[in-house]
């Protein structure tokens, strides 16, 4: 049977085992190398940070600052919490005067319903009094 291609005029080449450089490498084993390659590499940077001066420097300025940021921010909460504090103070204080005023009024209207019908001749005659006296 004739093959049509590219390689059409050349022999087929069968892959034989002498024809491999050596044995076929097990699926694990570059995945191990290259774990243990950077694990090493990861102990190295390790103990070269441990002995450098500038990386406890940073290491201290980074304490320095994240506990300083804790208490401005324990601040700010303690600040917030006073402030609504002090506001539900007086939204209470202006309800309970509300409920007051209106307890009043209740009061009033009900004293004026009780008194009967006003006669305006007289409330006008009232009025038009006070502003004769010397």
């Amino acid at each position: 049977m004739a093959r049509s291609g590219r390689d059409a005029g050349k022999p087929p080449v069968a892959m034989t085992a002498s024809a491999s450089a050596g044995s076929a490498p097990r699926p694990g084993a570059a995945r191990r190398g290259g774990k243990l390659t950077l694990g090493l590499v990861a102990l190295g940077l390790v103990r070269h940070m441990l002995r450098s001066r500038r990386f406890y420097e940073r290491v201290a300025m980074t304490v320095i600052v994240l506990r300083s940021l804790g208490g401005i921010s324990q601040e700010n909460r303690a600040s917030a919490t006073a402030r609504l504090s002090a506001w539900n103070k007086r939204e209470m204080q202006r309800l309970e005067h509300k409920a007051q005023r209106q307890a009043r009024a209740v009061k009033g209207a009900a004293q004026m319903a009780r008194s009967g019908p006003i006669d305006m001749a007289a409330v006008n005659d009232a009025i038009a009094g006070e502003g004769r006296r010397p």
